[in-house]
């Protein structure tokens, strides 16, 4: 893996890593969340849905993003 996705990936912060869905696969798909763990063979990403293991091997992208927006209250009916 390059420096700069290394750099990218560290606990607490939030990225967007591009990986592989199979090792022999050429479809890729995305997650996007905070890293909550990193070892010498996988990364832990926290996406809405839960946290998705992916191997390092298998990474193919790393960008970091900003954080998420605070969520907008519901909308109220109007009162009459």
């Amino acid at each position: 893996m390059s420096d700069a996705r290394a750099n990218a990936l560290q606990i607490g912060t939030r990225v967007t890593v591009r990986h592989r869905i199979d090792d022999d696969s050429h479809s890729l798909t995305d997650a996007l969340g905070e890293v909550v763990a990193l070892d010498d063979a996988a990364v832990m990403v926290r996406t809405r849905r839960g946290d998705v293991r992916i191997s390092l091997a298998a990474v193919v992208a790393v960008r970091q993003v900003p954080p998420a927006p605070p969520r907008r209250a519901p909308r109220q009916p109007p009162q009459p």
